[in-house]
């Protein structure tokens, strides 16, 4: 076989080739931006110039610091294609975290949009290695304290438009991206290019998320966010149209751009699909779903009952993903399988709630406390491994790499069980399950009963003191408009207390106005930890 370096390079040319004239849409105050893929190839390469008289080489670090635009989707590859490495920033981090980051990446310019520039400017004395600030703007008039500020449209007017991919090796880095950390600063993870293609290829196969010319694709997960869950460099190389979100996007806009572009395929967290409801619910507008052929939801589990709703209400398939950071982010899609066809619709609708079946191209493996291996009988519960060519070995300069990556195995830290067709079920986070009586309870297992209550918006199980037991769960409860006020703690116990044997009951039910979110909208459990630790049910 040839010696054929697989490169992010690629994906930008094939779509200049065979889809040149195929959309790109940006959501705007004003309206929409509107160009096509032969305009991103012409941007990319300005930017990829732009970007080399500023001295930035093979190698180097860029970090973006901005919202799914079009002028973010040229950093995507006009990075990458020069041989430097895109550090995708979270706009949401701690003043600390970011300072923290983008030193410990060594970021040598930053692009960033124009509204988040002031979350910056008072950082910029703490980035050591930053030497230029891009700010991704067409406005002349745009006033900023950053040292060494540039305009991104007149760095691009003055560069030049030749295209020149570097050659590298194919496991060169092409991307940096930091995940959460428990306890601790965040972790960086370095993908490579080889990793980058083989998942985006992966992610277009019709039995995990098929990515498709024919689609119009809308990635409401942020584009700091793992890769933007690899929809970018996916929907790219198969030449679909793509519909970025724009600055601050909320469900109105979200359905808008459903209806007006005639989307076909999203993804986004649980947290955005239960506000779309929510908004729908609540605004009772009407908005044309017909176009959507699936919605994906990942970052954390997808109660059965909004599976339910999307279907009976909207007429859309919502399927469940799985991944994470370290895996690039995709491990696992869920579609029913061919054997699985004479199971009856009760039956398909418990399977739609897992994380579905493994992406070819990895290994897996269920352990459990002493690294044993278990049976994939639908029933034992025990920690997830993964290794396999997108799957990273080791966090970036970290030597917590030490507790996560072990003999070639990458420690996922959920507790999941794996049915006998292969089928994932995540019971749980570590972190996050209650330990009872030295018995474990599942919070997403808990969860998802209590959301299934048609009064209940939201729901977060935690894990609280007792002097008997060590932990007893506290369920935390969000009630939708219509309930605020009504709904009562025996309603939402008695509701599930046939579901789960007595002492998985939480002992007590509080009512609060919204569930902390995380930067990328999961819940943020260590708040309401936090907030609830001297909590007494009094049971």
């Amino acid at each position: 076989m040839m010696d054929y370096p697989l490169l992010v390079s690629q994906f930008l040319e094939r779509a200049n080739t065979f889809s040149p004239n195929k959309e790109i849409v940006t959501r705007e105050a004003t309206g929409t931006h509107r160009y096509t893929y032969a305009d991103l190839m012409l941007r990319a390469s300005r930017l990829s110039n732009a970007l080399a008289g500023l001295g930035v080489g093979v190698g180097d670090r860029v970090g973006t610091f901005g919202w799914n635009t079009y002028r973010h989707l040229e950093a995507y590859f006009a990075v990458p294609v020069m041989g430097a490495v895109i550090h995708t920033i979270n706009i949401r981090l701690s003043a600390d975290d970011l300072v923290y980051i983008i030193n410990h990446a060594g970021d040598k310019v930053i692009l960033v949009d124009p509204d988040l520039a002031a979350i910056l400017e008072p950082l910029a004395p703490r980035l050591e290695s930053v030497k230029h600030f891009i700010i991704m703007t067409d406005d002349q008039n745009f006033a900023t304290s950053l040292p060494s500020a540039h305009n991104y449209e007149d760095l691009l007017s003055g560069a030049s438009d030749v295209y020149s991919p570097i050659k590298l090796d194919e496991n060169s880095p092409a991307g940096l991206c930091y995940t959460s950390a428990t306890t601790g600063r965040p972790k960086g993870v370095v993908y490579s290019h080889r990793g980058l293609v083989l998942h985006s290829m992966m992610e277009a196969q019709v039995d995990i998320v098929g990515f498709r010319e024919r689609d119009v694709v809308l990635a409401i997960v942020p584009m700091f966010h793992a890769n933007c869950w690899g929809s970018v460099y996916s929907a790219t190389m198969v030449g679909a149209k793509q519909v970025l979100t724009g600055v601050r996007p909320d469900p109105e806009a979200i359905c808008t751009l459903i209806d007006s572009e005639k989307v076909t395929l999203s993804l986004g967290v649980p947290t955005i699909w239960t506000a779309v409801l929510d908004y729908l619910e609540r605004s009772g507008k009407t908005y044309d779903f017909s176009s959507l052929r699936e919605i994906a939801s990942g970052g954390s589990a997808v109660p059965i009952s909004m599976i339910q709703k999307y279907k009976e209400k909207l007429g859309v398939d919502l399927v469940h993903a799985y991944g994470m950071t370290e895996a690039t982010p995709l491990i696992s899609y869920n579609r029913l399988r061919s054997q699985l066809d004479g199971i009856s619709e009760g039956e398909k609708l418990q399977l739609a709630g897992s994380q579905g079946v493994m992406a070819p191209g990895l290994e897996m493996r269920l352990v459990d406390d002493e690294g044993n291996d278990l049976p994939w009988d639908g029933e034992q519960r025990g920690e997830l491994l993964f290794k396999g060519p997108w799957i990273a070995d080791g966090y970036y300069n970290d030597s917590r790499s030490d507790e996560t990556f072990i003999d070639g195995w990458y420690h996922s830290g959920d507790i999941a069980s794996v049915d006998p067709n292969g089928y994932i079920q995540i019971g749980d986070r570590v972190k996050d399950m209650v330990k009872s009586g030295g018995e474990w309870i599942s919070s997403v297992d808990l969860e998802t009963a209590i959301i299934a209550h048609p009064g209940v918006l939201e729901a977060a199980v935690i894990a609280i003191p007792h002097d008997t037991w060590v932990e007893r769960p506290l369920a935390c409860v969000v009630a939708n408009v219509e309930s605020q006020g009504k709904l009562q703690k025996d309603e939402v116990l008695d509701f599930i207390r046939d579901k789960f044997a007595s002492w998985w009951i939480p002992d007590d039910v509080v009512f609060i106005d919204e569930i902390p979110k995380t930067s990328v909208g999961k819940f943020d459990k260590k708040v309401l930890r936090e907030r609830y630790r001297d909590y007494k049910s009094g049971s």
